[in-house]
């Protein structure tokens, strides 16, 4: 998905939010701040958001020294995920269709990327989450791929969604399923580390995807990565940054998201908070 307009204003957010996450020394703010501008400024020369989001991060992890500040917001956030694990088994448990509510349950772990409430707040809003049905759903098509399919790819997004993940391929049948990750810390993004601290190495194998964008760039990946993604006989994209980057690739690519702001409602020509399970091929 290309680059909109409609992004900047966004990406300028998510600067100031990381250089403060990162330091609280108002000067180094002012700096990226100033420098983040000059970035945006020339934001036609990048050809998705991933992309000039990795620059933009990139700065902050450099002119604050640190080289993963959302460290301490991943571990919350999984820990919060780990203490629905129980709720979410149960939940499936009690579910017809358990496809359908599987992939349910790992389009609402996106929601932990904001996650600022208290445990018992979590759960009342997950299971909210939960009730709601598919705006877009390709599940047939899916179906009949995943019945066929020997070897699985997943493609994942922000740390605490990985155990909702996990409930997900648990449902699965017996396959191979590779997990993939990001290839270095960007945001409060899965990498290896938190994915086996998910418990995800249980059902799948975890790889690095050798990109270090919030958005899977194919051209930036590994050649070990890109190898298992043209194998794959069925491909899960997770979350708004994957599809940013994924979106006109080739591949048996399924894009499992909720759609939390108007350019990408607006490319699915559906409602901000609705769910989408969305084959590339698919015409609507």
């Amino acid at each position: 998905m290309e680059l909109l307009i409609d992004c900047i204003p966004c990406l300028l957010r998510q600067s100031l939010e990381a250089a403060r996450i990162a330091t609280d020394q108002k000067e180094i703010h002012n700096k990226i701040m100033k420098d983040t501008i000059k970035l945006l400024s020339d934001y036609d020369k990048y050809k998705n958001s991933p992309q000039l989001a990795k620059e933009i991060h990139n700065l902050v992890k450099n002119e604050t020294g640190n080289p993963d500040p959302y460290q301490q917001i991943k571990n919350r956030d999984l820990q919060a995920a780990k203490n629905l694990y129980p709720f979410l088994k149960d939940f499936l448990q009690r579910k017809e269709n358990s496809i359908y509510w599987a992939l349910k349950v790992a389009a609402v772990g996106n929601n932990l990327d904001a996650a600022v409430y208290s445990n018992p707040e979590l759960e009342k809003c997950i299971s909210k989450e939960l009730e709601k049905e598919f705006t877009i759903c390709d599940l047939d098509l899916f179906t009949k791929k995943l019945q066929q399919a020997k070897n699985i790819l997943i493609i994942g997004d922000n740390t605490g969604e990985t155990i909702f993940d996990r409930v997900m391929l648990e449902s699965f049948p017996d396959t191979a399923i590779t997990y993939g990750v990001r290839g270095e810390s960007i945001i409060n993004d899965v990498t290896e580390k938190e994915a086996m601290d998910s418990g995800l190495n249980s059902v799948a194998r975890v790889i690095s995807t050798g990109c270090g964008s919030p958005g899977t760039i194919l051209a930036d990946c590994s050649p070990e990565f890109i190898d298992i993604y043209e194998r794959s006989d069925v491909i899960i994209s997770k979350g708004q940054g994957n599809f940013e980057a994924l979106s006109g690739e080739k591949g048996n690519l399924f894009f499992l998201l909720k759609a939390k702001c108007l350019a990408i409602a607006g490319a699915f020509h559906v409602k901000i908070n609705d769910y989408i399970f969305h084959y590339e091929n698919a015409k609507y």
